[in-house]
Order: C-alpha cells, then structure tokens, then sequence
C-alpha cells in the first residue's frame, strides 16, 4: 500500500503512490512535505480556480499518535485570496481518522463536472453523487456526509454554500466549528465541485522508535500538568488575549485607527465564564481543553451555541466592526461557520465595508457596533448579492474597485490578524514576509513580545530571533503540533520527537536548516507567482499614521525595511524583492 493517494477528479479516477525516503528526511511531514509538492506541482502559469490547481491534503508522523497536540491535519493549495502559498491546518476528531487510513497525503487534482464528495479509507478512495447535499451548510453537510458513511467513527470536512458560489476566502469545516480557514481552500474546493471529504480507518499508526517516543509523552504531561500557560488555556482560551492585547494598545479598533477599545469588558474571558461558557472541550489527545462550549442563555439569541468564539473572530467583530457584545459575536461566528467563510477575512471586510459606507462609498448604511447590518451584510456576501460580489473577490477587488488603496488593511491580499503592528513591531515583520499573507501563526511573535523576551519597540537585531522562533514552528506544523504548544516544545525537546518518529539523527541546527528549507521553498511559490516588493509592504493606513488615541503608536516603512534586510540576509535570499 502507498502512503499518498492521488485523486483526480476529472477522470473520477485515484491511484497510490509512495513518498519517497528522501522526502520525509528532508522536509518530515505535513508543512513540510505539503508544501515541497505544491512547489513541484503548481506551477505558475496555473489559476486558483482551474482544474489544474490541486489540493494537498496532508498529516505529520504526530497525527493519530498519543503527542499531546498533535491532532491536526494540513492542506496546501493555490489561494484564490492572494493568488500566491496558501495552507491552514485544523483540529478537532477528524485528524486521527485520517492517520488511520494509512495516507499521508491525499492530492485531489482535476474538476468534477456535478457535485461529488469523497470516501477515504484504508482501501482507496471513493467518489459519491452528492447533487442533493450542493446548497446544504456546513453543519448539515457534514451531519449528512457521516451519516451515509457506514464505518461509526467517520470524520467529515465540508464546504458551505460561500464555497460552491467561490468565495475567495471560503473554507473547509470538520466537527462544525474547526476550519481550514485562511485564503480560500473552500473555493478550491468548489471549483472542483466537491462539496466534502469523509475519512475512516483502522490502521495503527506507527512510529519509529515506540520507547524514546513514549518517554517523550510522559515528559510533556508531566511538564504540562503544571504549567502556567496549559493552566490560563483550560481556564480562558483564546479569549485571555482580549484584556492583554487591550491593556498594552495592541487590540485593533474601528477598522485599525485604534490599538485600544474603551468598553471593552463585555469581550472578555471574564464575561464568557459568567455568561456564557458551558463546558470544556478538547482536540484529543490534549492537556489545553482550550475550546470552550458556548451558548447564549437569555435574549433574542437565546438557544444560540457554537465552540468559541476565538480571540480573532472577537478582535474583528468586537474590535474592528466595535460590536460590543459577546453574543452578537457569537451570532456572526456562526453565520460564518454554517456558510462556511473565515471568520478574520469576513470581519475584516466588514469593517472596510463600514469605512465604505460612511464615505459614501457604496450605496448600503453601515456603521460600527451595527449588528443587525453586519450580518446582513455577511450573507450578502456570501450570497454575492449586489455590492456584497465585490467583497466576496477578497479585499484586493475592494481596494482597486472602491478606490481603496493604502486604506485596506491586508499583505498579499489577506488581512492580518488581531495584533497591532504599531505596538508589536516584530508583528510588522511577520505580516508582511509571511509566504501566505499577513500571517500571525508562523511564528507568533506576539508572544516573544508580549512575553518580554525582546522589547516590542526594537527594531535591531529583531529578525534574528523571528527566524529563530518561525524555523521552530514550521518544525511544529510539519509534525504536526497544536500551536499551542509551541512553549512546551522547545529546540531540544522538538528535535527529540521527530528523530523518534521517523528514526532521524537531526541535531537542533540540522532541523533548524530543514525549517528554513520550508520556509524558503514557500517564498519561492510566490516568487515564481511574480511577488515583490509591493505585496511585502503594510498599507499607509498603519505605515503613515498613528493610532487615534492616547499612546499615538506608530510603525514606518523605514522600520519594517530594516528589518526585512535582516530577515532576508538570515534566510540566505539575498536582498529584500525590488
């Protein structure tokens, strides 16, 4: 049996093949290996909407193992937001499932020419009529794909209605409220006509050396039982980073002139607990429990429920777009996951719609803390109904049609995400040199700033410490790790987990060399795509003005290019693009 499965959906054929040795020394898995092959396979002449864009389904040697935090599966593809890498991971049941049908990576290529969703299983792949799911959202969807399914713990990802119309930041829904959110694999996905995926199998998934690995294991509970950051996970969330990211002028506001909201309380982690939390929930296997169960008690919204909602769905609504209620929210979360949008483009583009409109713009009312409007507007959206076909092109329609350039707020056509440039400098560097767009996840550098490990106003010597902190966590996703974790696996105890579980010899410094091997290969998709300088830079918006209150925080040009000198001088490209 090969451990890649190829599908093409054109042919409504599928074969196996076998990832070579080579490939899973150097590049391990998941990122790593996910992003070698849409290097190698997408080439630049091809468009995201095409049959001949792929998408590459992919785990790491973690996934479906006992690895705390390592229940996640990959996918990488062409994005139909930024025209350039696109990838996201995602959690939740449907990871382990995956793992044990034996692939670890399944590439769906071609169109299907009716809607069709996929069986995957330790004998191959099936191809099913799914005619009467097409239209279905999310949560129906994927109830309907695993219940035709005959194996009992089948795990589905989906497309909603936002994918099939090709919404340019569409994604993919497993277990309803985990996404492959950012730069629009759910459009891939409808263009191909597949409206899901449905994994089941029975296979053990192996590792290399059964004995170092368990040890590994034991060492991270024991390590986690008592620390401070699984401790404030369990208790708050994601949620947490509302009061921390206010306090220090980091949380944007009103559509990024603000670093700081003034009735911020209804917000946070605080008022979840006394409000609205009814349970905890987990990724299995996993020390955080950090998804927290929400439902709305009493109220119009009364009956309302959802996993969440995450500190970037609240930093856009609540901040950007200044609805200042958690339930409301909560409301646009859902919209969102049921039609199946990322939550940070759509309420990205919603605060630009509100700046549209209160210049007179576009011919709809919108103002901030205008909830009924908001979510309006998002099924307009997905529905591309009048002005609402223009935002569901992504922000770089926006910007060139509505005469918004240097105003919205976006890197390669994606948003970034809820940490303030102006405040957290070494954010400025990642949004604009991530390969996928204005990125927080490669390296969460928030947390290296925030956390007092080098001064956020430094610019010198900054990027040192980036690569340093992006190299370790490309190493996560290409085993693949919750981001969470990223406090508890450090170099050392890193480097230890993939040479158990592929029966490698790495030193820290060969595994480094094997992230930024990644790290260049993605910044070579987009190179071959034509980017330069003008999609690595921030908009004016942040680069030419200050935040509009107290601390008047600033970042300039003349920072962000100093230390992507430094950046690019580390990773070996030479001098930063013309």
């Amino acid at each position: 049996m090969g451990d890649l499965l190829r599908i093409d959906l054109t042919a409504r054929t599928s074969r196996e093949e076998t990832l070579a040795p080579d490939l899973i020394r150097g590049y391990i898995g998941g990122k790593g290996v996910g992003t070698h092959l849409l290097l190698e396979e997408v080439g630049p002449e091809v468009e995201p909407l095409s049959p001949q864009n792929k998408l590459i389904f992919v785990t790491g040697p973690i996934t479906g193992t006992t690895m705390f935090g390592g229940n996640r599966y990959g996918v990488h593809f062409l994005s139909p937001l930024t025209n350039g890498y696109g990838e996201c991971t995602s959690g939740g049941k449907l990871a382990p499932q995956f793992a044990r049908t034996g692939y670890k990576v399944i590439i769906v290529e071609g169109a299907s020419d009716t809607p069709v969703y996929l069986e995957i299983a330790e004998d191959g792949a099936r191809i099913h009529a799914a005619d009467d799911l097409w239209g279905l959202d999310t949560y129906n969807a994927e109830e309907a794909i695993v219940a035709r399914t005959a194996a009992p713990k089948a795990q589905a990802c989906v497309i909603g209605p936002a994918g099939e119309r090709l919404l340019r930041f569409a994604c993919i829904e497993n277990n309803k409220w985990h996404s492959l959110g950012r730069g629009g694999a759910g459009a891939v996905m409808g263009s191909k006509k597949l409206k899901g995926i449905v994994f089941h199998g029975e296979k053990k998934v192996a590792v290399a050396r059964p004995d170092d690995f368990s040890a590994l294991v034991k060492d991270l509970a024991a390590r986690g039982k008592d620390d401070a950051g699984v401790a404030a996970y369990k208790a708050k969330g994601t949620v947490q980073m509302v009061r921390l990211l206010n306090g220090v002028n980091a949380f944007p506001t009103r559509y990024w002139t603000k670093g700081h909201l003034d009735d911020f309380e209804p917000l946070t982690a605080e008022t979840m607990i006394e409000k609205y939390l009814d349970k905890n929930d987990l990724c299995p296997p996993c020390l955080m429990q950090c998804v927290k169960h929400c439902s709305v008690k009493e109220g119009p919204l009364a009956g309302l429920e959802i996993d969440g909602p995450e500190y970037e769905t609240i930093y856009v609504f609540g901040g950007l777009c200044e609805i200042v209620d958690f339930a409301q929210v909560m409301r646009m979360n859902d919209i969102c996951d049921r039609l199946g949008i990322d939550t940070m483009t759509a309420g990205n583009l919603c605060a630009l719609a509100i700046e549209a409109s209160r210049r007179g713009l576009i011919d709809l009312k919108l103002d901030y803390g205008d909830a009924d409007g908001v979510a309006a507007f998002l099924e307009m959206m997905c529905r591309r109904e009048g002005i609402g076909d223009v935002f569901a092109d992504g922000i770089l329609r926006v910007e060139k049609e509505l005469g918004l350039e240097g105003v919205a707020v976006h890197v390669k056509g994606m948003e970034p995400a809820g940490y303030d440039p102006r405040k957290l400098k070494g954010m400025a560097l990642g949004y604009t040199t991530t390969s996928r767009g204005a990125c927080h996840l490669r390296a969460t550098f928030y947390k290296a700033e925030l956390a007092g490990f080098i001064d956020p106003a430094q610019i010198q010597g900054k990027a040192a410490m980036f690569v340093d902190w992006e190299n370790r966590l490309c190493i996560m996703d290409a085993l693949i790790y919750c981001r969470f974790y990223r406090d508890l696996v450090q170099w050392p105890f890193i480097t230890d987990v993939v040479n158990a579980a592929i029966d490698t010899d790495f030193s820290i410094e060969e595994l480094q060399a094997v992230g930024n091997r990644v790290i260049t290969e993605s910044h070579q998709f987009n190179e071959r795509r034509g980017f330069g300088a003008k999609q690595e830079r921030l908009p004016a918006w942040l680069t030419e003005r200050a935040t509009d209150d107290e601390a008047a925080l600033r970042v300039t040009q003349d920072e962000i290019e100093t230390m992507q000198r430094d950046y690019y001088a580390l990773r070996g490209w030479g001098a930063p693009p013309a």
